[in-house]
């Protein structure tokens, strides 16, 4: 993964306490597992930002190799940016 991306994904990661990389926007998901996870999160009323892996193909493809996970959408919390330390809590599966 290119520099750049990765810095891309830390500071998405960074930025808020919560960010979910999912396929489409919370407002318009393009899949069933981030419709969930935005519904889960929206329920229990935890902001969140998001980022359309859609629209990046570089951002879909370095998210699964920062989190060495083959499948989005993917929740991280804001002390995750350190690979070594991630706390990445998982898609639809887990939450």
């Amino acid at each position: 993964m290119e520099n750049k991306v990765k810095e891309t994904i830390e500071d998405k990661i960074n930025n808020d306490d919560l960010h979910l990389f999912m396929k489409g926007t919370p407002l318009f998901p393009q899949c069933g597992f981030s419709s969930t996870v935005v519904q889960i999160l929206t329920y229990l009323e935890a902001p969140f930002s998001s980022t359309n892996v859609l629209e990046d193909e570089d951002i879909r493809e370095g998210i699964k190799e920062f989190s060495d996970w083959p499948t989005i959408c993917l929740l991280y919390t804001s002390d995750a940016a350190d690979e070594e330390d991630s706390v990445d809590l998982g898609g639809r599966r887990i939450i």
